[in-house]
């Protein structure tokens, strides 16, 4: 009898971390800006600690709310005095921070960064569940639904996105994803160009980010004189910072007429 018991018990053993369910986080940390603005939208009462970048307009959707939710360093000894039950991260950044972290047995859950829409449909809902909020992430995802499916038919114009220092998107960038939902096609191929190549070859439509209150040499391509003249759209950074249901409110304005 005492060897069977034993025999049922180490089954038991075996089998239990594929039946038991992790319990809902109630401290949760996150140290990475798009993990920031998915857990404040999902779960702000669960949020123990974001990076500072979740305050920055520039870069943030959640900057309001994320002024009155606190902040913390990537560093292990910081988080570890929150007592988080689960760390939000990247799978670059802070590596050493996490490992650190996953040694004393923090659960460190990192994030796939989407770069399209299927991509960000399943990483809202991967979250969603995985903070207990499935129902914020379905209203989340019925919203961005909702505005991509308003966006009116394409024109399939060729649009060239101009980061700073004459840097373009590729096809499979976050920003290509959001110029083909609204109806227009990418023209970058994520080389470097510069002034005299743009005006050889002008594209039909040209999309930069809203300029920085602080503008530098990087930028100044943006706003060159000799460009003036190409029809363009400006998008603020933060709807491009990271892949998100907020998305969809950048390719509404790339497709406004």
């Amino acid at each position: 009898m005492r060897r069977v018991a034993a025999a049922l018990l180490a089954a038991l053993f075996l089998v239990t971390p594929y039946l038991v369910t992790p319990a809902r986080a109630e401290r949760v940390v996150s140290l990475n800006l798009c993990t920031d603005q998915y857990l404040v939208l999902l779960a702000p009462e669960q949020v123990a600690g974001l990076t500072m970048l979740a305050r920055d307009p520039s870069l943030s959707v959640v900057a309001a709310a994320a002024a009155r939710l606190p902040v913390v360093r990537a560093d292990a000894e910081a988080v570890l005095a929150l007592r988080p039950d689960l760390v939000l991260a990247a799978p670059w950044g802070a590596q050493a921070t996490l490992a650190a972290l996953e040694r004393q047995g923090v659960r460190v859950v990192r994030s796939t960064l989407p770069r399209d829409f299927p991509a960000i449909r399943a990483e809202t809902a991967r979250l969603a569940a995985l903070l207990g909020e499935p129902a914020r992430g379905a209203a989340l995802l019925a919203r961005m639904d909702a505005r991509l499916t308003a966006v009116p038919a394409g024109t399939h114009t060729s649009a060239l996105w101009l980061a700073p220092r004459g840097y373009t998107q590729g096809p499979r960038s976050l920003e290509a994803a959001a110029l083909r939902a609204a109806g227009l096609a990418s023209a970058g191929q994520g080389r470097q160009l510069g002034l005299e190549a743009l005006l050889a070859h002008p594209p039909a439509l040209l999309v930069v980010a809203r300029a920085p209150r602080y503008p530098s040499l990087a930028t100044d391509l943006l706003t060159h004189p000799a460009l003036a003249a190409l029809p363009r759209r400006t998008v603020p950074p933060a709807l491009l910072a990271c892949g998100g249901p907020w998305t969809a409110r950048a390719v509404s304005l790339l497709a406004r007429p």
